[in-house]
């Protein structure tokens, strides 16, 4: 049984800021814990914006704290995100996230990422394994 508390993952290798300043996302489950998901803490800060694609992932987000507008970049479809909502990524979604107020997720990525990806030029992680 794995236990692990949110304060144990800040401000380690698991507690990872974007080079844009958009969000934070503190890792609490890996890949390296061989589950076949990851699970991560996410604050996406309020009057920013956000394009990502997980071209190599399915997540699924939950909003805990927060609201603001997601935008599917495929059909120009708007939903407002509140805290309750979940939404899926279930189609490799190409999608930008624009918070009203700070935005708390808790997400879940199948494959689970290793914690070493970064977001390239189209929003994209790689697909990454603990080897490599």
């Amino acid at each position: 049984m794995l236990v692990r508390s949110l304060d144990e993952v800040t401000g380690t290798d698991r507690d990872v800021t974007a080079e844009t300043g958009t969000w934070r996302s503190r890792r609490i489950i890996l890949a390296k814990e061989g589950v076949g998901f990851s699970v991560h803490h996410t604050i996406m800060y309020a009057g920013t914006e956000t394009e990502m694609w997980y071209a190599n992932h399915i997540e699924a987000v939950y909003c805990v704290q927060g609201e603001g507008e997601l935008t599917d970049e495929e059909t120009g479809e708007k939903h407002w995100i509140t805290p309750g909502t979940l939404y899926l990524l279930d189609k490799h979604d190409r999608h930008t996230m624009r918070p009203k107020t700070d935005l708390h997720f808790v997400c879940v990525f199948n494959p689970p990422v290793t914690g070493r990806e970064v977001h390239d030029e189209n929003g994209v992680y790689p697909l990454m394994t603990e080897e490599g």
